[in-house]
């Protein structure tokens, strides 16, 4: 005999009923066998701060693994071994307690980890995350301190023509208050989107520390996307689509970004109380942007990005005022913070070039190398020594 379970939609009280009864059947459905990947750990960071990768692939035959640990170092991806059982797996470290990001390549397919759901978006791919916790992490590790809110807030743009969207970092008590705050526009690099600042950049963690501590001004941290859509002139890998990608950026973020947040939030709408910084394109889009319009901000900040020989002479042309009246520029700025990896291949010399054609033309600057390359490791660290200069 057998009886069978049965769904119904009670119209009249709103709700499902459920009518259910025993199966009974005659075989037995078959059982799937247990497989390693059941109770596979992967990271596995161990006390001593090596942390070991793993994935259940019984039929690949290679794995590799990279990670942005490894940048700088010269050193390629590493093979990871199979066990007899379809497992492999490698062992990394020990590292310096921070937040990293890595991927896995199977076969030759680039691939998230799939037993760690701690994922970093971006417009191309995506990476994992992971932790190794140690006092080195403590500025942007999640503590017992109050914590801000992070939003994401849709807005039209009106020089794309299309809805568009950023993150937003509030300080603690910002809801239960009346009080306006000034505002840092944080930007992103290429082949990331406006999350990046919130995930594998632990903004918001890293303000709530330095809020907790009282190393820095309550203030706003809007995180817009400045990864556009590529122009059909633009040329072939022009980082963040090449200067056209640059100035529809700059129009977006002066037209329709920071006029969506002086509406919609209580924040100080003057100069003094404005900052743009951002690493890599973001450091570009910067340089587009605040040189040109010192009546909008006070604070600027270029991290893991310059102006190479080649565009110099562009640079200056565009940037006439900003370069030939130092007595003008210097009273104007409050700020102006360059950094950059000693090992960064992609950054270092254009950062060095802007810093000789700022000290060229008498424009005061901060100038910071710091060890590693081009990666969120230096980003993170970028974020918590300035943040801790701005609106003074």
């Amino acid at each position: 005999m057998t009886k069978r379970t049965i769904l119904r939609w009670g119209a009249a009280a709103g709700c499902f009923l459920l009518a259910s009864a025993t199966i009974a059947a005659q075989g037995r459905a078959a059982r799937r066998e247990p497989t390693p990947n059941d109770t596979l750990v992967s990271p596995d960071v161990q006390p001593d701060h090596r942390v070991t990768f793993r994935i259940y692939a019984p039929k690949a035959s290679e794995v590799t693994l990279s990670g942005d640990w490894m940048e700088g170092s010269g050193a390629g991806p590493q093979r990871l071994e199979k066990d007899d059982k379809g497992v492999w797996s490698v062992t990394v470290g020990p590292l310096v307690p921070d937040f990293y990001s890595y991927t896995l390549t199977v076969d030759g397919v680039k691939t998230i980890d799939p037993k760690n759901a701690q994922i970093k978006q971006g417009v191309t791919s995506n990476d994992n995350l992971f932790e190794v916790p140690g006092e080195e992490a403590a500025f942007e590790a999640t503590q017992m301190v109050p914590h801000g809110t992070v939003r994401i807030e849709w807005y039209s743009s009106s020089t794309l023509d299309m809805p568009r969207r950023m993150h937003i970092y509030t300080p603690p008590g910002y809801d239960r208050g009346n009080q306006r705050y000034p505002v840092l526009y944080l930007l992103h690099g290429g082949g990331d989107e406006d999350s990046g600042w919130s995930t594998i950049g632990r903004a918001g963690f890293i303000m709530d520390n330095l809020l907790a501590q009282k190393k820095a001004k309550p203030m706003l941290v809007v995180m817009p996307n400045g990864s556009m859509p590529r122009a059909a002139n633009a040329p072939a890998g022009a980082p963040g689509g090449g200067a056209a990608a640059q100035d529809r950026f700059a129009g977006e973020l002066l037209k329709d970004i920071i006029p969506f947040v002086e509406k919609n939030y209580r924040v100080l709408a003057n100069r003094e109380n404005r900052a743009i910084t951002g690493l890599s394109m973001g450091g570009g889009q910067t340089l587009r942007v605040a040189p040109t319009n010192l009546d909008k901000f006070a604070f600027i900040g270029v991290w893991s990005s310059g102006v190479s020989q080649q565009a110099q002479a562009d640079f200056e042309k565009r940037n006439a005022d900003f370069l030939s009246n130092p007595d003008k520029t210097n009273k104007m700025l409050k700020l102006l913070w360059i950094g950059v990896g000693e090992k960064d291949p992609l950054a270092n010399t254009s950062a060095k070039n802007l810093v000789a054609l700022l000290d060229q033309h008498g424009i005061k600057h901060e100038f910071h190398e710091s060890p590693g390359a081009h990666t969120w490791i230096n980003w993170r660290h970028y974020l918590n020594d300035y943040a801790q200069l701005l609106f003074r």
